[in-house]
């Protein structure tokens, strides 16, 4: 998954429950909340007073290590 700051947090937490650990970490308790439904990344961390860049690295970083590396032939 790519995280943009137009990413629906409930999206991000669907893909990947464990990242609701990234929000907590950043002080977002929101990833219950059912505004995080419809609530994007920018739109949060603007609630939030979160960097929203930092935010958004932080899951993409996340979600490349979960990545498998590809075989070589």
């Amino acid at each position: 998954m790519e995280v943009t700051l137009e990413t629906i947090i409930g999206d991000i937490i669907d893909q990947d429950p464990e990242t609701e650990e990234i929000f907590l970490d950043c002080g977002m308790h929101c990833v219950s909340c059912p505004v995080s439904r419809m609530e994007n990344v920018e739109e949060a961390c603007i609630v939030h007073g979160v960097d929203a860049d930092e935010l958004v690295e932080k899951l993409n970083a996340y979600f490349n290590a979960k990545k498998p590396e590809k075989e070589e032939n």
